[in-house]
């Protein structure tokens, strides 16, 4: 098997809104009750997968769940025309969006039975995203239904919260290489909520049956948890043997750092001082929610969110960096802008993957002749705006609706309707 790095997107759904429903999430609140771009904001995600496949990387998609979601709102006893405001932007989020979250991923390299395991994520602690789990392990058992080479996992049971790939990193030398899986969870981060528990990261990698010797659990510090890292790729990603972090992103950095070196002869830490690009600064550029990828001509590459640009300490850091002689040797800058209010970056919006994109249902990968087909769709069928205070107006919800049925119909995914 030729085993890829795939980058499953999330294809930016026509119900992107701005309800401010992350807590903790600095983007989400401050930007609550603005009115969404939602046709431009799937075009600049579509734009972002064709810059990666120019790159030379395999580029994948998941669509959007069906929105609103009448099935969780029947189990509260309520309907969309009759429930309260705040359950009807919870039942409309398009939050599925950044695939981020959408499971947490071993390859086979590392896993007991050779097979890529992926546990969908239970999203418990909002309320807005509690919900996707269902239409999420349908999309994923789909995609990856090939039982030879996949294994997937319903969710954690929900005492425990799991939030999936935003707080697991992988190194190893190479993708296809045996690696080391590191799975941070939090404990505190002053008035936010910790959204990764211990207990769920512990019972992914046993389920996963990774090597307890290359598993690392380790603390996100609550510092980086209090100034809005709601997620760990918020201030650290990794890549084969390179971990990009901030100073600040870990409780006990030293434990991250020998538990790689001890294990990996050719691991790298690139670290950003706090004293050169504060964590305030990193998280509201989204410098570590960028993707670190390498195409095939073995250029380490950031994609980084047009943001970074415009941060002057992180694009000074990313200048000497790459003026350097560090591992990073790129940087690519893209515009998801409408993603990025919302609270998720080029990172969030992407679900890593390592195996034999021959071993996944075809339909989920993409070219550029099959994205400018979903691009024509979006123009033609996404809303052009959406103001808070009209997601409940039936024309709306019909159009939103019909939307999602349109791409459905384009990628031959009738099923998942």
């Amino acid at each position: 098997m030729a085993l890829r790095e795939i980058n499953f997107d999330g294809i930016i759904g026509p119900s992107h809104n701005y309800a401010g429903l992350s807590f903790g999430n600095l983007a989400s609140t401050r930007n609550a009750g603005q009115v969404s771009q939602p046709r431009a904001a799937a075009l600049q995600g579509l734009d972002k997968m064709r810059a990666n496949l120019a790159l030379g990387l395999v580029q994948g998609v998941f669509v959007p769940l069906s929105r609103p979601n009448r099935d969780w709102l029947a189990s509260l006893g309520t309907t969309y025309e009759e429930c309260e405001q705040p359950l009807a932007a919870a039942a409309m989020s398009a939050s599925a969006m950044w695939a981020a979250n959408a499971a947490t991923v071993s390859p086979a390299p590392d896993t007991r039975d050779g097979r890529t395991h992926l546990t969908v994520a239970n999203l418990r602690t909002m309320p807005h995203r509690s919900h996707e789990w269902p239409g999420t392990l349908a999309q994923l058992r789909v995609a990856f239904g090939n039982d030879r080479h996949f294994a997937v996992h319903d969710p954690v049971p929900p005492a425990f919260g799991d939030e999936g790939a935003a707080n697991h990193m992988r190194i190893a030398s190479k993708h296809d290489e045996p690696g080391l899986e590191l799975f941070v969870y939090g404990v505190a981060g002053g008035a936010f909520p910790a959204r990764q528990h211990l207990q769920a990261s512990k019972a992914i990698a046993r389920l996963h049956g990774l090597d307890p010797e290359r598993a690392l659990f380790v603390e996100q510090s609550e510092a980086a948890i209090a100034a809005g890292a709601f997620h760990n790729d918020v201030v650290a990603v990794a890549n084969e043997n390179v971990l990009f972090a901030h100073e600040l992103a870990f409780a006990d950095r030293s434990k991250v750092v020998a538990f790689c070196e001890e294990r990996l002869s050719s691991f790298e830490l690139v670290e950003v001082p706090a004293a050169e690009v504060p964590i305030g600064d990193a998280i509201a550029s989204y410098l570590f929610n960028a993707q670190l990828v390498t195409p095939p001509d073995g250029e380490m590459t950031l994609v980084a969110p047009s943001e970074a640009r415009e941060t002057p300490t992180v694009w000074s850091w990313i200048e000497r960096h790459i003026a350097g002689n560090g591992p990073i040797r790129r940087v690519e800058v893209v515009d998801v802008r409408q993603s990025m209010a919302n609270g998720g970056g080029p990172a969030c919006l992407r679900l890593r993957v390592v195996a034999d994109p021959e071993t996944v249902d075809p339909r989920f990968i993409v070219d550029d002749a099959k994205l400018d087909r979903l691009s024509e769709v979006v123009r033609q069928d996404w809303p052009v705006e959406i103001d808070n205070a009209d997601l409940q107006r039936p024309a709306l919800v019909s159009d939103v609706e019909r939307a999602r049925s349109a791409l459905l119909e384009e990628l031959d995914l009738t099923d998942l309707s």
